[in-house]
């Protein structure tokens, strides 16, 4: 009778793990939700790894689907996403690229919606000081949150052409209001 006790009182213990585990994932995205849901822009600083090649720069991204980066390269290269269609200008050179944004990863970010589906059906996992969310859809999208503060931290994904790219952000103020024709695109 000792022996099955003992045994019921272990998968007793695990089964309250898993209860309580599964219950502390559940409450942090219904708080990261919350806070995704009260949000209306980000200011933030970046580091962006693609493959080897890591860029740095700030921007501002104002939901739905508006975003302006200014990366600190040598060619002043500035990216704007408005709505659907992405441009890219290189000040240095005075050259500006067109790009539709259809396949973009940018679009799981830029739409308040898009996030919000990933963060709700997202597998939940910690990893030290974040809460990572891996959401698969056609490709596998990982998207990070500070532990403490469940702010967005960044997210790891391979792109369309099979790249890594590991984005990792600092916010610096939320729902900001930005002037008119910050997110305008540079005319062809």
């Amino acid at each position: 009778i000792m022996l099955v006790n003992v045994k019921f009182y272990k998968i007793f213990l695990v089964g309250l793990f898993l209860l309580f585990s599964f219950n502390l994932s559940a409450d942090e995205k219904t708080k990261i939700v919350s806070q995704l849901k009260s949000l209306n822009s980000l200011e933030f600083t970046f580091n962006q790894t693609i493959n080897d090649k890591t860029e740095q720069g700030s921007c501002l991204l104002e939901f739905p689907g508006k975003l302006k980066c200014e990366y600190f390269d040598d060619k002043n290269k500035v990216l704007i996403i408005n709505k659907k269609r992405l441009a890219i200008t290189q000040k240095r050179y005075d050259k500006t690229y067109y790009y539709p944004i259809s396949k973009s990863p940018f679009l799981n970010i830029l739409y308040k919606e898009k996030l919000l589906e990933i963060v709700k059906s997202g597998e939940i996992e910690q990893e030290n000081q974040m809460i990572k969310l891996t959401y698969l859809d056609e490709n596998e999208i990982d998207i990070l949150f500070d532990k403490k503060t469940l702010d967005l931290k960044g997210w790891k994904i391979i792109d369309q052409y099979n790249n890594n790219i590991n984005f990792s952000l600092n916010i610096i103020s939320k729902n900001d209001i930005y002037q008119k024709g910050t997110f305008k695109i540079p005319e062809m």
